[in-house]
């Protein structure tokens, strides 16, 4: 068996950071990827508002870089996925693809939220050509152009104010006659003139050229069916985080965010670190995970000098 100072689990810009920082550290951390090696981000194309790249990045060449600067440092990274932990004493117990246990003395738990979607093959087919998750990342390639966002809570809500800031029109593809959003975002959503809402209305198929997104086609609750002309269509139906191995052990929101402490990555287990998206709801931006990933490789740091 397996005995590390410090196991990373996300392969994400917060466990990379987290690997970098640790690594700088000589905590000698293993990382484990996980299903997705370099995270949600490398759904996307462009990034254009990650710091330090003038004219944006491919998302796979920047988690690419981030990864070999870590491994340069001396970061053992892995592939593999964590499919059971047993948090209920140090060292703690992580099994990686149902065999080979390792034990750890802290713990940085980095596996996201994934994005959840409709579950269209017509969706999947136009993922990052026209399709995404998140406006703040891709939003600025629409400008002066139209777009959809399907969802009725904050979420969608957020997502539809912010493009409307950027997008010529705006529409919100809502499954119910009204909103769930919080009263206050309702008021903003319907106050702005090129946000319209599409109320009783499923989506049924994303349509596009074979190059990138041209529409969406909507089940009406009165059976009807009709198209509507987009450049993008956007969900903003919420993510789900990564946390549901570690819920026994720490404190979740009612969502399934892991609670950190105030400002810094402690859970409510000692010795066990969160970071990235699987504890934030409110940002979910790569240089808000990275910056996450830091503070959570220099919190187990500070653990294992105060705990040895």
């Amino acid at each position: 068996m397996e005995k590390v100072r410090c196991l990373i689990l996300g392969g994400g810009p917060a466990g990379y950071t987290a690997a970098i920082y640790a690594s700088r550290a000589n905590l000698a951390p293993v990382l484990y990827e996980g299903l997705q090696p370099g995270g949600q981000l490398t759904t996307t194309t462009v990034v254009e508002n990650f710091p330090g790249f003038p004219g944006g990045v491919d998302a796979n060449t920047l988690m690419q870089g981030m990864r070999e600067q870590a491994v340069n440092f001396g970061a053992d990274i892995r592939t593999g996925v964590a499919t059971a932990a047993d948090l209920g004493k140090r060292p703690f117990r992580i099994t990686i693809d149902g065999s080979n246990e390792i034990q750890a003395d802290t713990l940085i738990i980095a596996t996201g939220a994934a994005a959840k979607y409709l579950g269209l093959e017509s969706e999947k087919k136009y993922m990052g050509m026209g399709v995404s998750a998140c406006a703040t990342c891709d939003g600025f390639f629409y400008r002066k152009k139209t777009v959809a966002v399907v969802g009725g809570g904050d979420t969608a809500c957020e997502e539809a104010l912010y493009l409307s800031g950027l997008a010529s029109k705006v529409y919100m593809i809502v499954r119910r006659d009204v909103f769930r959003a919080s009263k206050i975002m309702q008021e903003r959503v319907l106050k702005r003139e090129n946000i319209e809402v599409l109320w009783n209305c499923n989506t049924k198929e994303v349509l596009g050229d074979g190059f990138g997104v041209t529409g969406v086609r909507l089940l009406r609750k009165d059976g009807k069916e009709f198209d509507i002309a987009v450049d993008g269509f956007f969900l903003g139906i919420g993510h789900a985080p990564g946390s549901e191995l570690f819920a026994p052990w720490l404190e979740t929101d009612e969502a399934g965010f892991i609670v950190t402490d105030g400002f810094s990555s402690r859970t409510s287990l000692p010795g066990v670190f969160a970071a990235g998206d699987v504890r934030d709801k409110t940002y979910k931006q790569a240089i808000t995970a990275a910056a996450s990933g830091c503070m959570a490789a220099k919190d187990a740091e500070n653990f294992l000098i105060s705990g040895e």
